[in-house]
């Protein structure tokens, strides 16, 4: 990227110098004392800390069932993604000669020792939920899991038939000898090893045989019962015991469940390739070989088959995961699905926000007057994702005072309405701009198939900027009115997604400022030509600019606080692991500045250390939604400077991503984040407190046991009031 990112103060939108200069330098480095080399926690294990996090949610029995099943599931996709970026990044740099310490200062080699220490520990842990506490509950609420063998003739003979119509079509043995290699094992995919002897030679032979994706994991014993009372059998229990339909004449000898987890992180050089997406192409063609870098085992796997696994698949003890089946509990997505409301949370229904309302019933509102009048914030899940940001964008492509609208797309769902809008208006004429960031991880061919069909609709698709990921959450759209044409901005923490928009929670303002409009034109067009701006007023933009503007502003609350005026620090994140931004806060709270961080995941920061940190809380909270706004907020001597936007303090977040953070400027929005942060702070909040040394504790119950608040089931009832009380922001 380049341009600056600069911030001017509103106060005086007169001046012409920015309050981020070139030359500015956040910390007098020598006049400070040295803060200890041992202060950062390891990021790796920090993240394996957050799974375990939700894990303890899986394990907690006064959440509904199906939620706890949920919640395994959750845990067993995140590790499976831990494994295919994190743990196959190390390797890779470890086998190219090109590891180089980790943020701790420790080889990876030694980490990579660690993470399997610890993630062997917590997959056992979760299998063990899973057998000891969530199935017992599960088969309590009428919902069973069982095995071929607890079965009776009955329910053998429908399954039978079952299998002969709908599975055994659809299965491929392959067979291994030397006519036939050792087969591919997909990343992933479930599979049973088949040790079988011929009748005639007494010759043992080994066949794979992969458990079809495609078919529902867990199979119905029998489609008649009602969910209130309901058996499951897991697909490859069911073809395990027809193994000799797949194999006549020949006797089965041993067979067990294995899943191989590969390498698939995605790497482009850009700067060497003409079509980049062609080039993405090819690698995402590439990213189904790579190589193995976690075997799974059913514990009663035979020695002979496990030699026989780990030579050909070229793995180590120490990758080799032993555990009880089933294995993949990814799988209990499907479950956690099953029309049980007394097993679920109870339902919630976002309301609309008070300014997007209509102002009479079954009429539909008129989002650019309501957005005309002032700014409005909006906070999903707990309000509408669909009667603001898409019905702002769904009314732009049909007004035909509307001549533009430019918009980012990280990722978006597989219909999407926001999709559907854009093109509906390039059909309409309008100009229309999307930046489709091509390059996010594991949504690429979606967002490849997505550009496509927008530029066939005529829409102007950009892929970003080469070396960078297009991450910041930006709208605009350009409407001519009587005194002229003006601004229309969305600037929001979370992705043009309707379907997560349910489950993650995130914020977005909505503006007719014109400073944010011209920002955000002059941004639009840095990312889609080669304009070099240095103006930017309302926003901090990443890569050049946003560290810098954050740790100007962490070096006013150190100067506020030692001059004895008020100062104060609040920031919620997904991860905290940049090291000039944790230095920065190490060095506000010894200067007696108060600092709150707010983390869902990974935090490399150590909390209430003396003479380090003891000025620092760090709290999490994981629950029925997904955490993932990103709040900055600065006390400024009594005038509150906040920010929300799409950027982590990650490296790649801001040294490799476009990220942009809007300042707030209504009262009542600076009043309800504080008012928010006091509650996920406080200690009547059911939270996770992170200590110094890396360990994070649950407070979810009081000193009687009673349950501490549930701070996402308070705004919801709280922001659902909202229109009851005739509240407004």
């Amino acid at each position: 990227m380049t341009s600056d990112s600069l911030i001017e103060d509103e106060r005086t939108s007169d001046r012409t110098a920015s309050d981020f200069d070139d030359d500015f330098e956040p910390f007098d480095i020598e006049g400070a004392p040295e803060l200890p080399a041992e202060r950062y926690l390891d990021r790796e294990l920090s993240w394996l800390a957050f799974n375990q996090r939700v894990l303890e949610l899986a394990e907690d029995p006064t959440l509904p069932v199906l939620e706890r099943a949920n919640f395994l599931a959750i845990f067993a996709s995140n590790l499976d993604e831990f494994f295919m970026v994190r743990v196959a990044g190390l390797k890779r740099r470890i086998m190219t000669g090109l590891a180089v310490p980790t943020n701790v200062g420790r080889a990876p080699m030694d980490v990579l020792v660690d993470i399997s220490t610890k993630a062997h520990e917590l997959q056992e842990r979760h299998a063990a939920a899973y057998q000891e506490l969530v199935k017992p509950a599960l088969e309590a609420a009428g919902i069973q899991v069982v095995t071929w063998d607890e079965l009776g003739d009955d329910e053998h003979a429908h399954l039978r038939a079952y299998f002969g119509a709908q599975i055994f079509p659809v299965l491929m043995p392959l067979a291994v000898d030397p006519a036939h290699p050792f087969p591919y094992i997909s990343g992933l995919s479930l599979n049973l090893s088949v040790r079988v002897r011929n009748s005639r030679t007494g010759r043992q032979e080994f066949a794979r045989v992969k458990v079809p994706q495609m078919l529902p994991r867990f199979v119905r014993v029998d489609p008649s019962e009602s969910v209130q009372r309901v058996r499951f059998i897991t697909l490859e229990d069911l073809i395990a015991n027809h193994l000799g339909d797949l194999f006549p004449g020949m006797e089965i000898v041993e067979h067990h469940v294995f899943r191989v987890t590969r390498n698939e992180d995605v790497e482009i050089e850009e700067d060497e390739t003409e079509n980049l997406i062609k080039a993405l192409e090819k690698e995402l063609l590439r990213r189904r070989f790579g190589p193995p870098i976690r075997l799974e085992i059913t514990d009663d796997m035979d020695e002979v088959t496990l030699g026989l696994l780990v030579r050909e698949l070229d793995v180590t003890e120490q990758e080799v995961y032993r555990l009880p089946a089933p294995l993949d509990l990814g799988g209990l997505f499907d479950l956690a699905r099953i029309d049980r409301p007394d097993l679920h949370y109870g339902t919630h229904v976002p309301t609309t926000a008070l300014q997007l309302q209509p102002s009479e019933p079954n009429r539909r509102a008129d989002i650019f007057k309501a957005i005309s009048r002032q700014d409005v914030l909006v906070h999903h899940p707990y309000e509408s994702f669909a009667t603001s940001v898409q019905a702002f964008l769904e009314q732009a492509a049909a007004d035909p005072d509307v001549l533009a609208i430019k918009q980012t797309l990280y990722r978006t769902s597989g219909d999407s309405p926001i999709v559907e809008a854009l093109i509906d208006a390039a059909e309409s004429g309008k100009q229309v701009l999307a930046l489709v960031e091509i390059k996010a991880r594991f949504d690429e061919q979606a967002n490849i198939t997505w550009a496509r069909k927008l530029e066939k609709a005529g829409v102007h698709v950009v892929y970003g900027l080469v070396g960078l990921k297009t991450h910041c959450k930006l709208a605009l759209v350009i409407r001519q009115e009587k005194d002229g044409l003006r601004h229309y901005s969305h600037i929001g923490t979370g992705n043009y997604n309707p379907k997560t928009s349910r489950i993650y929670e995130d914020l977005g303002l909505f503006t007719t400022d014109d400073q944010v409009g011209k920002d955000l034109t002059r941004l639009f067009n840095e990312l889609s030509g080669y304009a070099i701006e240095k103006k930017f007023k309302r926003l901090l933009v990443a890569p050049l600019h946003l560290r810098k503007g954050l740790l100007k502003l962490i070096t006013t609350e150190i100067r506020n606080a030692e001059a004895g005026r008020p100062s104060g620090i609040r920031i919620k994140v997904n991860s905290m692991v940049d090291e000039a931004i944790i230095d920065a806060l190490y060095r506000a709270s010894n200067a007696g500045v108060p600092v709150d961080v707010w983390v869902r995941g990974i935090c490399s920061l150590r909390p209430g250390i003396p003479g380090l940190s003891e000025n620092i809380r760090v709290r999490s909270i994981v629950g029925r939604y997904l955490e993932h706004s990103r709040i900055f907020t600065f006390v400024n001597d009594g005038d509150v400077q906040t920010y929300i936007g799409s950027a982590d303090m990650m490296h790649r977040n801001l040294d490799r991503r476009v990220e942009a953070l809007v300042r707030l400027t209504d009262p009542a929005h600076l009043a309800e984040i504080s008012a928010l942060f006091d509650q996920a702070m406080d200690d009547s909040t059911s939270t996770w407190h992170l200590a110094g040394d890396g360990v994070w504790t649950r407070h979810s119950t009081d000193e009687s046991g009673l349950p501490l608040t549930d701070l996402q089931n308070r705004q919801m009832l709280e922001i659902g009031q909202r229109k009851r009380s005739g509240k407004r922001r």
